[in-house]
């Protein structure tokens, strides 16, 4: 309650006796102003003392300029209200009730009656009317430390080093510890940990093996280049990532979108080298991206990513891979290069008799992956004079498979040409969802095994492993979902999982290449297909119908959008829909009126309590959103309009007349100048109409800038309170005075 002096009394207070402490007063049937300026006949209610009958004609003059008009009694309406502000009834009486004096000797504040029709009932001890704060004062520069530290290391990072009695030496460690995770997990290392990821390791090498084969055909990249990126990111992630069982390596989605994107302005098969020239200046910028999102703390701008996006995306980005896998599976030769899901059908529409003639080698796909790739590799060699027709990795464009660990292709990097502004957009588009599914990845397999992971730390090491990458024959990588899973359920323990998968594939890279020359493409095209199934989760959009029909409608423009449009303009119509929401959730706050539970001091939402009894005489309502110049304007008219809708409802009900607004504003975390302004404009409103405005239970954000702004000084000792029932039965019983 601000502590001001209370404003004059006007005549009919002056001449107003003590009651006692239950007592009751005639209601009236006066005309007021309504809350929109215009006079009108109020329903029966209780006419206050303090607040003066309204003659019809013109706005009349403030109240404090104005004599009141004689009463014109017909009926009582008496409202019991208990000291610590709970409702504990209304009832109609034919005539006055008699005054009963209390024991002791007349009324007070507390626990009396008054001639407005409000009881006041000493039904427990007087309760005290705790003082709103005001908050401490806080520099300029501790503020914006404080505002920047929320922004920018929420996690805070730094608790390491605030330790109390930490050496020099130790804090040096805990640096070092914290740029490099391996030297956490390294230190506590023992066999047992050895053991469960060297099975680990070897369980997601034999995945890692044909998925980097066949991610690579999907970016039409060469397959070797997928097992380069299966090599050096993972050695790089060991040693800078902080996630204990994300499994490193091409990812469906990036492969998707180089492959998409890339060969509509170059052809991979006929300008192969430029082509994966601009697929390494790609994983560049992709990289670069990722690092610089992390090192100046910016991972929330991934956040705008939501899931209903995502859900939508990887759904229709699975079926345009699975539809472009037709191609491996039945053998088509002329096949689309589009990524829509139109030019892919007519592809195999118009293909449908030659497909039907070639070797249906896709029944593998039920078995295992690398089982698969040993499996049908032998079976075309052995039978290679019989099945010349059978497309495999090395026909065509890779007469031979190159063998030795990654070469350099610094030399390679694409900086100068006409086909620049595609790498840079691709690599954007590239680092964005890739590194979503990669921190989307790693938070959820951190939580199952109860520990966290920094995420602008992991945008750091996945935008490394790109940096670094790019310079030695590797496309963008992150942490893959069934990479991840399986090194989950596998049992790894630390991330040296990732060091025995690139050491199988360094053997793989220097002695088993030439035995990957018989794979057949179909084979391939089996293991994507099985690895992006999954993507298309009908039990997550139908939670999405079910929870936010918005979030619905966002997920169904990105999964169309990607199909029947491209991916990054699906991408973009659902992110453009999030900000939407966002903006129509900042704009259009939600807000309710409250009622109280009968028997306590608790106020509740009146639509979804049953029991919840409005206050008469009370209006009280909630706000559950910061106060800005986006949504100001909108409350101003909503909370009117709550104001008018109940005086209608008094009129058609015959209830106590309104006389007070209380607005709860615990949920408003903020507020700026154009919400100030709000409140005050809504203030003179009332004030107008002879309403009392009161705030309670203000954060201190809030409170800090109401008093700054010298709005509280409009206010009288009853404007601000800590809570709903403190306000109501001090307002109340200041009724009777």
């Amino acid at each position: 309650m601000v502590n001001t002096p209370p404003p004059e009394k006007h005549l009919d207070e002056q001449h107003h006796q003590p009651q006692s402490s239950i007592a009751s007063i005639d209601f009236y049937t006066p005309l007021r102003l309504s809350i929109d300026g215009t006079p009108r006949a109020a329903a029966t209610g209780p006419s206050p003392t303090n607040q003066p009958i309204i003659p019809e004609g013109p706005i009349p003059l403030p109240p404090s300029s104005r004599s009141p008009p004689p009463p014109f009694p017909e009926a009582h309406h008496a409202i019991t209200i208990s000291n610590n502000g709970s409702f504990l009834g209304s009832h109609n009486h034919p005539s006055p009730p008699p005054l009963r004096p209390p024991p002791g000797g007349g009324g007070g504040k507390k626990g009396g009656g008054g001639d407005n029709g409000i009881n006041v009932i000493d039904d427990c001890a007087v309760e005290e009317i705790h003082e709103v704060c005001h908050p401490p004062h806080v520099s300029l520069w501790d503020k914006l430390r404080g505002r920047l530290n929320e922004i920018f290391f929420p996690e805070d990072p730094f608790h390491v080093f605030r330790k109390r009695n930490q050496s020099p030496a130790t804090k040096f460690v805990e640096a070092v510890q914290y740029v490099f995770p391996i030297i956490g997990w390294l230190r506590t290392y023992d066999f047992d940990v050895f053991r469960s990821d060297l099975i680990a390791g070897l369980t997601i090498a034999s995945l890692a093996i044909p998925q980097g084969i066949s991610y690579a055909k999907l970016a039409n990249l060469p397959p070797i280049i997928g097992l380069y990126s299966s090599f050096v990111p993972p050695m790089i992630y060991a040693v800078l990532g902080s996630s204990r069982h994300l499994g490193i390596g091409p990812v469906s989605v990036a492969s998707l979108i180089i492959g998409s994107e890339l060969s509509q302005s170059v052809s991979p098969d006929t300008q192969t080298e430029l082509y994966v020239s601009l697929a390494f200046t790609t994983t560049l910028f992709a990289g670069l991206l990722q690092t610089g999102l992390g090192i100046f703390r910016l991972g929330f701008i991934i956040d705008f990513l939501s899931k209903a996006t995502l859900t939508g995306f990887m759904a229709g980005a699975a079926v345009i891979v699975i539809l472009q896998q037709l191609k491996g599976l039945f053998g088509i030769t002329h096949f689309t290069k589009q990524m829509q899901i139109i030019p892919v059908l007519k592809s195999v529409i118009h293909e449908e008799k030659e497909s039907a003639k070639k070797p249906k080698l896709f029944w593998v796909s039920a078995l295992a992956p690398l089982t698969s790739v040993i499996i049908s590799t032998l079976v075309v060699f052995i039978l290679r004079s019989k099945l010349q027709k059978v497309a495999t990795v090395s026909m065509k464009k890779y007469r031979k498979l190159p063998e030795g660990v990654n070469p350099s292709s610094l030399h390679k990097l694409y900086f100068h040409g006409p086909y620049l502004s595609v790498a840079i957009k691709t690599g954007i588009l590239a680092g964005v969802l890739s590194l979503t599914e990669g921190i989307a990845v790693g938070r959820t397999c951190a939580s199952m095994n109860n520990y966290q992971i920094d995420g602008n730390k992991e945008m750091i090491a996945i935008g490394a492993m790109n940096v670094c990458g790019c310079l030695c024959s590797c496309y963008v990588v992150s942490g893959g979902f069934a990479r991840s899973a399986v090194n989950y359920n596998a049992g790894a323990k630390t991330a040296f999982s990732n060091v025995v998968m690139a050491l199988a594939i360094l053997i793989t890279l220097l002695f088993l290449m030439p035995l990957f020359y018989y794979t057949p493409n179909a084979v391939l095209a089996a293991i994507i297909t099985s690895a992006v199934i999954g993507f298309i989760d009908v039990k997550a959009a139908y939670n999405l119908w079910k929870l936010d029909k918005l979030d619905f409608l966002i997920s169904m423009c990105s999964f169309f959008g990607v199909l029947f449009i491209s991916v990054p303009i699906g991408l973009a119509i659902a992110v453009g829909i999030s900000l939407l929401k966002i903006i129509l959730n900042v704009s259009r706050p939600f807000t309710s009126e409250l009622g109280n539970i009968p028997g306590t001091r608790i106020y509740r939402n009146l639509s979804c309590y049953n029991n919840a009894r409005r206050v008469p005489a009370f209006l009280i309502l909630t706000i559950e959103s910061p106060i800005y110049f986006a949504n100001s304007m909108y409350l101003q008219e909503r909370i009117i309009r709550w104001i008018r809708e109940e005086e209608q409802r008094i009129q058609e009900t015959g209830d106590a007349i309104l006389k007070c607004v209380i607005l709860d504003i615990t949920a408003v975390t903020n507020i700026d100048s154009s919400g100030i302004e709000m409140l005050y404009q809504l203030k003179r409103t009332m004030d107008r109409s002879l309403l009392h405005l009161v705030l309670v239970n203000p954060v201190a954000i809030v409170m800090e800038r109401l008093q700054n702004s010298k709005f509280l000084a409009t206010f009288d000792a009853r404007g601000l309170y800590l809570t709903i029932g403190e306000a109501v039965s001090d307002v109340s019983s200041s009724w009777r005075n």
